[in-house]
């Protein structure tokens, strides 16, 4: 039974909010307070992409927000060719602005729902893509988006992901949902834990780190490897 996505956010409702939160999303600790060690997964992503593509040139950054993890990247690969999407054209500007006072390579934005990219096949060493897929909605539009990326990415390139999940299992599901919930509420109490379910909510579809690796090996990423994860969060990717 095809499911109904009526109720969600529209891309207009969350381009409006990413619009006005540029300055929180230009820092890491603020931008990613309500993600489980964001740090770490932007470091294990990065650090994973420059050890099998030390010699990267292109780098895509998809749903790039500020450009927090093209600039981590750029710490690890000098000079990178930078494209970088995102929605929010305040986000792309920033981003632009932070990423090319930090390399000597080309920086090109692309300002466009991500279903929507027209990449050239073979051409990216690197794909990044940090909190963005969540944002998807039905199968279509996941395979749509992550056959796009296996197209446009180098033999032996890679992408990297790090991103809300959900689990297949409810019981499993429920629990990592109940500790994610105490995490909030150890940040900044019931009300700040309950404010970000109700965005989840409303925003959000999320799928399981299975649904995701299976999805990564049937557009053809020939491996696939799981970084990290803890409850409701997971840094892993795939090699073409």
């Amino acid at each position: 039974m095809k499911t109904d996505y009526s109720q969600k956010a529209t891309n207009e409702e969350i381009r409006l909010r990413f619009d006005n939160d540029v300055e929180r999303f230009s820092n890491l600790e603020t931008g990613q307070q309500s993600t489980i060690d964001a740090p770490l997964t932007m470091e294990l992503c990065t650090d994973a992409a420059s050890y099998i593509n030390p010699h990267a040139r292109e780098l895509l950054d998809v749903g790039c927000g500020a450009g927090n993890y093209s600039l981590n990247i750029l710490s690890k690969i000098s000079d990178l060719n930078c494209t970088l999407n995102d929605l929010s054209m305040p986000m792309l500007q920033r981003a632009k602005e932070r990423v090319s006072v930090k390399t000597k390579g080309k920086v090109t934005i692309m300002h466009c729902d991500m279903r929507n990219l027209d990449l050239p096949n073979n051409y990216f060493d690197i794909v990044l893509a940090a909190a963005t897929f969540h944002h998807l909605r039905d199968d279509a539009d996941w395979e749509l988006v992550f056959t796009k990326i296996y197209k446009a990415l180098k033999p032996g390139g890679s992408l990297w992901i790090s991103d809300l999940i959900t689990h297949n299992s409810a019981p499993v599901n429920k629990l990592f949902e109940d500790k994610y919930r105490a995490y909030l509420e150890s940040l900044d109490g019931q009300t700040y834990a309950q404010k970000v379910f109700d965005y989840i909510a409303y925003e959000d579809t999320p799928r399981s780190l299975n649904y995701q690796l299976a999805l990564l090996q049937k557009v053809g990423f020939r491996e696939t490897e799981i970084l990290h994860k803890n409850s409701n969060f997971a840094a892993f990717g795939g090699i073409k």
